[in-house]
């Protein structure tokens, strides 16, 4: 096989949302895989609605998802003129012509199509224009578009697609299509053939939304007198509804960005939308980057449309289980220390962060993180779920209140007097703690369970946690006793 070389080219009219995102991946895997080349180019033409804003969220989400690129960024609008000069070219040698059928007409023409019968297709009646016609109108100052010039061939033109097999269309079904718009202004069709030819792109690897172009693409390519490229279509990432994912349906929620402020670990999010519309023919669902690059191919690529479910107004996580079951798995496995370097700048903005946690603290910053994060899902719980381990501003689970303390009146006398009883534990060890609490249950004539969940809702605010004496040392003796000391005041809040 010669150089792999393939590309991700974005529009950038707003976010990388998860679809595109999909779409980078795979092409960046299958590049990498084959020693290759992927290549960021991003397709700007449309002046109105392409903003710098989204260039950088695009260049910003694929930097953070890991996705690295080897070319770019290109921009196609730094190719106008060549685009033009490729269609000028296509005029010059009859494999294109000037239609100056006017929107009207085109539109009375499809009512007619339509009432009989017929496929709606344009018509060729300025196709065989001779040169005088063409100088007329031309003078008359009418505006014109470009159509390329479907060979008039018999049978079928057609492709292997890696994902879908053999796509054919008869070319008696394809109509002289528009290359150029009136305002002179080449369209998307022409520019990515033109683009790619120049890029020497093999693979176009892309959603099957695109595919109602490839055909057109393809006679380009054989106009142009360049070598066709591989083309695998990939399915559409679908929600519960069978709606297609998209910004404009379902709003922030399937960008990148998005999962970013959520707390997801960017390699646990490629490794969730790899496996949203392929498969490794395994029972493997987690993999490492040097794992999923060796089992990547175009062939297991799914051919029917994958479905996300994504569950709005879930009011904790508003996407799909499988995203935060494999972010949640990565978050409890990986090694601490690059778990702390990523919840950095969130404890930062959250008050949390102390320097100390890069010096004299780090060990025992470590060692919480480590012990706290059995049962979170995203890097946002540290700050969360977690925050009563490093600040005593932290708020108390409504849920665990009730059933923990509130419920058990008499907690409201024991747990200060637990309080006052630890102050001569020392030292403050797993083993010193839990011989006092179990004392003190025993002489009060109280089951220690009933002592020790109320203890946790009140030294963390939580229904569920780690064990309770890993707890008291990783929160400390000054904070557990002055924290169960106040319990009277959690009775007189309700």
């Amino acid at each position: 096989m010669s150089e792999v070389i393939v590309r991700f080219p974005p529009s950038p009219t707003g976010y990388l949302h998860i679809g595109g995102a999909r779409t980078a991946i795979f092409n960046w895997l299958y590049a990498r895989k084959h020693k290759g080349k992927f290549i960021l180019r991003i397709e700007d033409t449309d002046v109105e609605r392409s903003t710098q804003e989204s260039i950088q969220g695009i260049i910003d989400g694929l930097t953070w998802l890991g996705i690295d690129w080897d070319e770019g960024p290109y921009f196609q609008s730094e190719f106008a003129e060549e685009h033009k000069k490729v269609a000028n070219r296509l005029l010059d040698e009859g494999k294109a012509y000037k239609c100056f059928c006017t929107k009207e007409e085109l539109e009375t023409k499809r009512k007619q199509a339509l009432k009989e019968k017929r496929d709606i297709k344009y018509d060729g009646t300025c196709r065989n224009l001779t040169p005088e016609e063409i100088a007329k109108k031309e003078a008359e100052g009418l505006p014109y578009v470009v159509r390329f010039k479907v060979p008039e061939r018999q049978g079928k033109i057609g492709y292997d697609d890696k994902v879908l097999g053999r796509i054919e269309k008869d070319y008696s079904e394809i109509e002289d299509f528009v290359i150029v718009r009136s305002n002179g202004r080449p369209l998307y069709l022409l520019c990515n053939v033109v683009d790619d030819i120049r890029d020497r792109i093999t693979h176009i690897i892309r959603g099957q939304d695109h595919m109602s172009n490839t055909i057109r693409q393809i006679l380009l390519y054989e106009a142009l007198g360049a070598k066709t490229p591989v083309f695998a279509h990939m399915p559409l990432t679908l929600d519960l509804q069978k709606r297609k994912i998209s910004k404009r349906t379902h709003g922030e929620v399937v960008s990148v960005q998005w999962y970013r402020q959520m707390g997801f670990i960017p390699w646990a999010l490629v490794n969730f939308l790899v496996l949203l519309g392929w498969n490794p023919g395994t029972d493997q669902e987690i993999f490492s980057k040097e794992e999923l690059i060796q089992a990547f191919s175009l062939e297991r690529i799914n051919k029917s449309n994958s479905i996300f479910n994504y569950r709005k107004g879930d009011p904790k996580f508003f996407t799909d289980p499988k995203a935060i079951n494999i972010n949640a798995h990565y978050l409890r496995t990986l090694p601490i220390e690059e778990i702390a370097e990523m919840i950095k700048e969130d404890f930062k903005e959250q008050g949390l962060w102390d320097d100390a946690y890069e010096g004299e603290k780090r060990q025992w910053f470590l060692d919480t993180l480590d012990l706290i994060r059995t049962r979170f899902h995203t890097l946002k719980d540290f700050a969360t779920l977690g925050r009563a381990y490093f600040a005593d501003d932290f708020e108390i689970v409504p849920k665990a209140l009730k059933k923990n303390v509130l419920k058990r009146p008499e907690l409201k006398e024991l747990l200060p007097a637990l309080g006052q009883e630890l102050e001569a534990v020392e030292p403050w060890t797993l083993e010193t703690t839990e011989a006092a609490v179990r004392r003190f249950a025993e002489d009060k004539d109280t089951k220690a369970g009933i002592i020790i969940n109320g203890m946790r809702t009140v030294l963390t605010g939580q229904l569920k946690g780690p064990g309770i004496f890993d707890v008291m040392v990783a929160i400390g003796k000054k904070r557990v006793i002055t924290r169960l000391k106040r319990t009277p005041e959690l009775f007189e809040k309700v």
